[in-house]
């Protein structure tokens, strides 16, 4: 990228636009979180049935994050953002037009395979496309949107769904995307990188090599961490809370709104960084994390509740850019398969996440349920011990 193309981009706009994607994009993931119940009984299914239609869209969006890194490395970056985000709304939309369980399970399986080309490839897109001293910023901005779609996807649903039904989620966010894909078609630069003719089959070897990495294997382990216990905690969480302090759902929604102010501070993740270095903040942020949940847990009041919750989203906040940016570091020249291949692991720990949560609730009581996840994060934490950065782990190294 040339000192002329540098400036010509209006990087501020560009950042908003792969924040905003993020955020939509992956809302599809999390609003059925709070909708379990209600296709429970409008498709005369188990919680455990009912569950996979959240699971079912994370783990094929895990397994599309494998395909699009290599093809975009071939074909270029914008191309797929743009083409994925106009076939997401044509899926979405029919989704939104289902009655039956099966087909609609089969469409989230779709939409998630489709809507898998955002994050790996805008990743790496940020990487490419922003100088280094604001691409940090940009991926915590990107960050910040994939997680906040945590939270803003299960309000938006059970505000939806509580005036209008489930069927309108569908068709508002299929309009949604269809937007969404104008603006990136129009706004987002072509990247216009000259880039080495190398086998498709090349670049899938090269993620098979990755697992042979003792310091990648450690921080992909991390990563299944983060979304396996963030989307297991919010399954758990409604039901806790109705059961525990009779809270209606206009509480409940409150109280998971309450989560976005953690997430807050994923943009600034990288400044901090520069100050402390990405291996302490990783690791303050897997131990903030793991507190929250554990704490979460054998809270006695809701404020205390609210306020642990906030901490636990806070601190999986600062964790994803950060291990993001470690793996960037630790994968040298084969940075683009290794950020494809943390997307399929991060989302396979979401499709995971729910499946868990239902397992352990089935075991045990909320409590158990509560401060297993907790134990999880605090292995990650032990294990981010083991990871050596290959330099001083400085924000400008790892871009």
């Amino acid at each position: 990228m040339t000192k002329s193309a540098t400036y010509s981009k209006n990087y501020s706009l560009m950042t908003a636009i792969l924040f905003w994607c993020g955020l939509v994009v992956l809302m599809s993931m999390y609003i059925t979180i709070p909708l379990t119940p209600v296709f429970t009984r409008s498709f005369h299914v188990s919680l455990a049935r009912a569950a996979w239609m959240g699971s079912c869209f994370s783990l094929c969006y895990a397994l599309g994050c494998l395909l699009y890194g290599p093809f975009s490395d071939r074909y270029g970056r914008k191309i797929f953002l743009t083409a994925s985000m106009g076939l997401l709304a044509a899926v979405t939309l029919a989704c939104g037009f289902t009655d039956h369980f099966y087909g609609l399970l089969l469409l989230r399986g779709v939409q998630g395979l489709v809507a898998a080309a955002f994050a790996p490839i805008a990743l790496v897109y940020a990487g490419e496309m922003f100088p280094p001293a604001k691409r940090m910023t940009a991926v915590g901005f990107i960050s910040s949107g994939l997680l906040m779609a945590g939270i803003a996807g299960q309000v938006f649903s059970s505000l939806v769904n509580e005036y209008w039904g489930w069927h309108t989620i569908f068709v508002i966010l299929g309009v949604l995307y269809a937007l969404t894909a104008l603006l990136v078609l129009v706004y987002l630069p072509k990247d216009d990188i000259a880039r080495p003719q190398e086998n498709i089959l090349m670049k899938f070897g090269q993620m098979s090599a990755l697992l042979k990495q003792t310091q990648l294997l450690l921080a992909f382990s991390v990563t299944f961490m983060l979304l396996l216990s963030l989307v297991g905690m919010y399954t758990i969480l409604g039901s806790y809370l109705a059961s525990a302090f009779h809270l209606t759902n206009q509480d409940i929604l409150y109280v998971r709104a309450a989560g976005i102010a953690g997430m807050l501070i994923s943009p600034f993740a990288g400044r901090i960084a520069q100050k402390l270095g990405m291996i302490t903040v990783l690791r303050s942020g897997l131990a903030l994390a793991a507190f929250g949940l554990l704490a979460l847990g054998i809270s006695p009041v809701l404020p205390l509740i609210v306020l642990m919750s906030v901490l636990f989203v806070a601190g999986i906040a600062i964790v994803t850019p950060m291990n993001i940016s470690l793996i960037s570091q630790l994968a040298g020249n084969a940075r683009g398969s290794a950020i494809s291949f943390n997307a399929f692991i991060l989302f396979l720990g979401a499709s995971t996440g729910p499946l868990l949560a239902l397992r352990l609730l089935q075991a045990g009581q909320y409590l158990f349920a509560f401060e297993s996840f907790g134990g999880i994060l605090a292995i990650g934490l032990l294990l981010s011990f083991a990871i050596k950065p290959t330099q001083s782990a400085s924000v400008r190294t790892a871009a």
